[in-house]
């Protein structure tokens, strides 16, 4: 998940994105008719970008309360302010009933260790919620389903098809084939792959990308559980990669010191080649570039790779709601196969279920990564990990900090990479 407030528009009206425990539903109010029948319901949500976010997002919840008769308040924290308030808020008797929030141990697994979440299981087979069952895994704890998962978001990389084609070099299948890629495109006087870790989460991907395109689904998931050591050759050689093209200039001046959004302006405006980075940009790729682009998985070491993956933030019950069958049928809603397409259209965003994009008005490179998305998901090849979406706060700090002092020389890849394996026992 992008961790990053730009991303938040395009998250917090998609669908449910966590694992969690709580409350069971009873049988009384599992919201089997998908019907609130009346009522209210506040929706926090992680503080959108301007009052235009805001009002598309009322727009669509309209369309839910004329249906439903559910009236939804939508509230409003900044990310850091949430962080820190949200389980107060939820233990409260005049807490929100539904909350957008992140996925993973240290966002919503955190609220699923403190029993705030409300449990859907019953809802889920109820109302017959159609999901991927790699995001499906991802809102499941102890074979309890807690939440319809927040839209897919895969991590990659992007290149600029018209200088690639001026240059003669095709997209990268390979990490000889990057290597010998960025060297054609040094040359030419571009930055191979613009990139800025000033935020520290950025350099979290970079690790994500190249570990699951050389160890695939299965190695990363060894990782992910403790069977496999962090401190492993696989993860020291994909560590050694990116300080190998942080040596060689590919990734720019200064990497560190450039911030996220002066890092996708490099690539957009031309400045830059490729870009390693995640399918959220493929909505600013549509409105600011006026050059076509390509994205693939990140090369493997001695084949082609897979494409990372993971969830974004979404909307959660909150265990001591006073109205669950309404935000049931709020879930019901965000679960449809129509707001997947509205999603698609309007956020271009993607669905962790099928969606017919027949007769949709989407960005043909977005409609590419969704019938890749379906592809793999559905069972035609593998997707990597996203890791920080996974882990805890205190992995994802190591993580972070490991990265960024590889890049700067302070530390070594097998330094960083024992570090790694000393914050996944904590």
């Amino acid at each position: 998940m992008r961790s990053s407030s730009k991303l938040l528009v395009t998250s917090l009206v998609c669908l449910l994105a966590t694992a969690c425990t709580g409350q069971t539903a009873s049988d009384d109010d599992s919201g089997g008719d998908g019907g609130g029948g009346g009522g209210s319901l506040v929706y926090l949500v992680e503080q959108l970008e301007d009052a235009d976010a805001l009002s598309r997002l009322e727009d669509h919840l309209a369309e839910f309360t004329e249906s439903s008769g559910v009236e939804v308040e939508v509230q409003q924290l900044d990310v850091d302010t949430m962080r820190t308030v949200l389980q107060t808020r939820l233990r409260s008797e005049e807490g929100p009933d539904v909350i957008s929030f992140g996925s993973g141990p240290s966002f919503g697994g955190a609220l699923a260790e403190a029993g705030l979440l409300y449990d859907l299981t019953d809802a889920y087979e109820e109302n017959g919620w159609e999901v991927y069952d790699f995001a499906k895994e991802r809102v499941t704890y102890e074979d309890t389903v807690y939440g319809i998962p927040g839209e897919m978001e895969t991590v990659g990389l992007f290149y600029n098809t018209q200088v690639l084609g001026d240059l003669g070099i095709e997209p990268p299948r390979t990490l000889d084939d990057l290597r010998a890629a960025c060297r054609a495109i040094t040359e030419a006087g571009l930055v191979c792959m613009a990139f800025g870790d000033q935020d520290a989460w950025p350099g979290s991907h970079l690790l994500s990308m190249a570990l699951s395109s050389a160890v695939g689904a299965d190695g990363m998931e060894a990782l992910l559980s403790g069977e496999q050591s962090w401190d492993s050759p696989e993860v020291v050689d994909a560590l050694t990669f990116w300080q190998e093209a942080n040596q060689n200039g590919w990734l720019g001046e200064s990497p560190v010191s450039i911030d996220y959004d002066t890092m996708t302006s490099l690539y957009i405006s031309g400045e830059a080649a490729m870009i390693p980075t995640g399918s959220w940009l493929i909505n600013d790729l549509a409105v600011g570039a006026d050059f076509e682009s390509g994205y693939v998985p990140f090369p493997a070491p001695d084949g082609e790779g897979v494409f990372a993956a993971g969830l974004g933030s979404g909307p959660m019950i909150a265990a001591n709601t006073d109205d669950p069958e309404g935000a049931i049928a709020l879930l019901d809603f965000f679960a449809s196969e129509e707001h997947g397409q509205w999603a698609v259209e309007n956020l271009s965003t993607i669905p962790p279920r099928p969606i017919d994009t027949e007769g949709l008005e989407i960005d043909p490179l977005l409609a590419q990564v969704l019938e890749d998305v379906s592809t793999l998901s559905e069972g035609g090849g593998q997707l990597g990990y996203n890791i920080d979406v996974l882990m805890p706060e205190t992995f994802n700090e190591a993580m972070f900090d490991g990265v960024q002092a590889v890049l700067t020389g302070q530390s070594t890849p097998a330094d960083v990479a024992a570090a790694l394996q000393a914050a996944s026992q904590q």
